[in-house]
């Protein structure tokens, strides 16, 4: 059996059971990952594994059922197996479940990759991490830490409208920290990344992080940073550097736009969305600098794809265009649910697990500045980047963040450090206030989106740049 075979036989299988429609993926992927602390390699995990899922459709409901075993026994009882599940939820009356068309193709796709991240030996891997995090400590950081993770994910893909896709995703990253700890104060700093950048490229784009070069600096900053002053309290100009911003957008746009959080159906866990259908098209998300896309389509970026997990094309999308909300991520029954004509933003993080609404590489648009030009605008405001600490309300529209460091902004100039940077907000309003936004865009990568009951970890993208927000709220009061 073939892995084609194999997804054939599922969904075959699940029609002569009595389904309306059945996808089955077949799923290989390796994964290492490498770990070290203050000079010493601490961890390498190293793992494989292949199998099938299949969803079969009847009435309105699906089913879903997996299995680690190719064989033409196992595949055809697990398309009979999802198809008795949907059959056993059909019984409780529910909406019609329809699916937004999509073209049936027999398709290959492949990510960039330069240099095969697990064909490069663990030795020189771990000779990266040890000279990052001996060079950290060496410059005062009390624990210095290293990581690298790669994926490499192979998916075969086959539906009962005829879809046959093959392809073959490769990520991967990394990054550095570095925390010094005082007298009842501990401190952070990162490169690049608080948990590292990653994309679906090769070990290129780990070179090109360039993590030895950057140890000693973020070890003195993180040690700076102990007896550096508080981020004052109040009402300021606030400036994001792209990290952050990526964060931001994540948490108060991404996960926003999920189409199935705003339809309730992700409510008994992750939460809803504070969207509102009636006003897609309408509502001023934000200021007219804001225009967010949804991106599956650009080379390297973390979130990027051939078709996702229901066959569907990737193609590029607007979310907001001008400060006007305009676009959702979706899936096929959700979007037919919603009356609009477009999914292809389902993905699953594993053979065993359902696919469901995830991001993809939702992001800003460049701007017409530069972070020198945004500085120099601003008399009286905080720089503030990469990520600490973030906190968000179910209905993504409360927020508030902590950054690892800040920068007193007086005048045009870049001043003091500073501790501790925090700042809050609601969506809407804070996104209304952006009046300044750099070109200087960076992809960010973020591996460890949570979503779904059982937990399932998305990989997502960011392009993103500094801006200026005006009047925010920032610091603690006492």
């Amino acid at each position: 059996m073939t892995e084609f075979d194999a997804a054939t036989a599922a969904v075959q299988a699940a029609l002569d059971a009595g389904a309306r429609y059945a996808d089955a993926r077949v799923m290989h992927r390796r994964y290492e990952s490498m770990t070290a602390r203050n000079g010493d390699v601490e961890e390498l995990t190293q793992d494989e594994s292949i199998g099938l899922g299949v969803r079969a459709l009847v009435g309105a409901s699906w089913g879903f059922h997996a299995v680690p075993d190719l064989s033409d026994a196992a595949a055809r009882d697990a398309g009979r197996r999802a198809t008795r599940t949907a059959m056993a939820s059909a019984r409780v009356p529910g909406p019609s479940v329809d699916l937004v068309p999509v073209e049936a193709v027999t398709a290959s796709w492949a990510s960039g990759c330069e240099t095969d991240p697990l064909g490069v030996p663990l030795s020189d891997k771990g000779d990266l991490l040890v000279d990052a995090t001996r060079t950290m400590a060496e410059h005062g950081a009390d624990l210095a830490e290293g990581l690298y993770q790669i994926w490499d994910t192979t998916k075969w893909f086959v539906s009962s409208e005829g879809h046959r896709i093959d392809q073959r995703i490769r990520e991967c990253g990394g990054g550095i920290s570095a925390t010094s700890i005082g007298d009842g104060e501990t401190q952070r700093r990162s490169w690049p990344s608080y948990r590292g950048q990653y994309g679906t490229t090769g070990w290129e784009l780990v070179e090109s992080l360039d993590l030895a070069a950057h140890a000693a600096q973020i070890a003195e900053e993180s040690r700076a940073l102990l007896t550096a002053p508080l981020c004052p309290a109040g009402e300021t100009d606030l400036i994001l550097g792209g990290e952050q911003l990526a964060l931001q957008i994540h948490e108060s746009v991404g996960h926003a736009i999920e189409l199935d959080r705003i339809l309730g159906w992700e409510a008994a866990f992750a939460g809803t969305s504070w969207l509102d259908l009636a006003q897609l098209g309408s509502l001023r998300y934000g200021s007219e600098l804001m225009n967010i896309t949804i991106d599956p389509t650009i080379p390297g970026a973390l979130g990027s794809f051939g078709f996702d997990d229901e066959g569907s094309p990737a193609v590029k999308r607007d979310a907001v265009r001008d400060g006007r909300w305009v676009g959702v991520l979706a899936g096929r029954d959700s979007a037919a649910m919603a009356s609009l004509d477009y999914g292809g933003s389902v993905r699953a993080d594993g053979w065993a697990r359902l696919p469901m609404v995830r991001m993809t590489n939702v992001g800003l648009e460049p701007g017409p500045h530069t972070l020198e030009e945004i500085i120099a605008a601003t008399d009286d405001g905080v720089l503030m980047d990469l990520n600490r600490s973030w906190s968000i309300d179910d209905k993504r529209l409360n927020f508030q963040f902590g950054c690892e460091i800040g920068w007193e902004i007086t005048k045009g100039r870049r001043g003091r450090m500073l501790r501790n940077p925090t700042y809050t907000g609601i969506g809407p309003l804070f996104w209304r206030s952006m009046d300044m936004l750099s070109g200087e865009t960076v992809s960010w990568g973020t591996p460890n989106c949570g979503k779904g009951q059982p937990g399932q970890v998305g990989h997502t993208g960011h392009p993103a740049a500094p801006a200026r927000f005006r009047n925010v709220r920032v610091g603690v009061s006492a």
